[in-house]
């Protein structure tokens, strides 16, 4: 492989062939900060080891998320403002602000009191599909169960839960003709959802109540409430970082298994390795990969000097094979890797708030799946997203023996 071979950019290797894993590596060896090309911009510093991306993560101050926002595409200035109201895209002490409202919905309390309902809904999605001997795993399985608790989360009724999947699918596969086919139709699904919240919101101001809607629609920052851009913007956040990211998690650490049978016969005899096998599973798949700074200043990693303004992206799938920190197995998948400090939920400032809850859920139903559905297996072609920035698959057929006749 040379530089030129390279492409990290282009979303249909993603949809074909998956993550460009090879092409990380040889960078990682090669050029762990490369400039690179960016058809129809003006380009960008992928960062690739394990240790720099942590550094670029934690420092705000010199790598901000609010300056140019989290994709590598650039945005106008109208588009751009509307995204700063996003937490993803805030920096200090405006982030903090913000982060310290949104975690009241994620204390270990509050995720602990979660459990019996998650292993319920674990239930009853199996039961659903129990009989039947086959299934798109995805539709039916793996976005079933982070929409069923993002309801629950958020207090939408769960007869309404599949609106937040379409929405999510629009906006997260921008990339992807088979959800939108312009960036007009992303932003008709943020107004559908912003619509859609502020109902709900107007039945819920000044109620009582532990969801989020209830707690952001009557909570305080410093003496002043939420405007109404910056709930509506909260809660696109939280629906759809909730659901998108853990659903491809939860898809992506099938097809691991399935890819690697000796591993999941190991998980199906012996489920107290599930817990392990869950951080494996984020490493191994990194749902989102990579988030995008913009240099605040004129700077360097690794002698490379780095102007104000420059676009530098983190690539947590590289970062989590790095051989470094994994080792010489770094791009082997193992449930008994020990230590595991993936990046899976990303560093610093704007690591996950939700990664308890994520592993809970994804521990829950691969317990449940293990125990009902062990010979579950590929049943047909896998279909990928397209996107260069979330890790997604749309599709995977399974089949196994129905439940019934056991």
């Amino acid at each position: 492989m040379r530089l030129a071979d390279v492409d990290l950019f282009d979303p249909d290797v993603y949809m074909t062939t998956g993550v460009p894993h090879e092409a990380m590596r040889f960078l990682r060896q090669e050029a762990p900060v490369y400039f690179h090309k960016e058809p129809g911009g003006k380009g960008f510093w992928a960062i690739t080891k394990y240790d720099d991306v942590m550094a670029v993560g934690k420092d705000p101050h010199t790598f901000s998320s609010a300056r140019g926002a989290t994709n590598i595409q650039d945005y106008p200035p109208d588009n751009l403002s509307t995204m700063q109201l996003l937490m993803l895209n805030m920096d200090p002490p405006q982030h903090n602000k913000f982060r310290r409202l949104a975690s009241k919905g994620f204390t270990p309390r509050m995720v602990a009191a979660m459990e019996p309902k998650i292993r319920a809904a674990c239930a009853s999605i199996i039961d659903s599909i129990a009989a039947k001997g086959e299934c798109d795993f995805v539709r039916t399985v793996s976005a079933e169960l982070p929409l069923v608790v993002i309801a629950d989360l958020l207090g939408v009724p769960q007869d309404e839960r599949g609106k937040i999947f379409d929405w999510s699918n629009r906006l997260i596969g921008f990339d992807d003709p088979e959800f939108q086919t312009s960036i007009e139709d992303g932003r008709m699904a943020a107004m559908e959802m912003w619509m859609y919240a502020n109902t709900l919101a107007e039945g819920r101001k000044g109620a009582t109540g532990e969801d989020l809607v209830t707690v952001l629609i009557n909570a305080e920052i410093e003496g002043e409430r939420l405007t109404e851009m910056e709930f509506d913007a909260f809660f696109l956040l939280l629906s759809v970082a909730g659901n998108e990211t853990t659903r491809n998690a939860i898809s992506g650490g099938m097809l691991a298994l399935f890819d690697n049978p000796d591993q999941l016969a190991r998980l199906t005899k012996d489920a107290s390795l599930v817990p392990g096998a869950i951080e494996e599973i984020l490493r191994w798949v990194t749902p989102v990969n990579y988030f995008r700074r913009t240099a605040t200043k004129d700077c360097e990693i690794r002698g490379q000097k780095i102007k104000e303004n420059d676009k530098v992206c983190m690539y947590y799938s590289s970062a989590n094979r790095d051989e470094e920190v994994f080792g010489p197995t770094s791009m082997s998948f193992d449930v008994t890797r020990s230590p595991n400090e993936h990046l899976a939920f990303g560093g610093g400032q704007h690591f996950c708030l939700g990664s308890s809850l994520a592993k809970l859920e994804m521990r829950l139903l691969f317990e449940e799946l293990f125990r009902r559905l062990p010979d579950l297996q590929l049943n047909g072609k896998v279909r990928r997203l397209r996107s260069n920035f979330i890790n997604g698959v749309k599709e995977i057929p399974v089949r196994f023996t129905p439940e019934s006749r056991r």
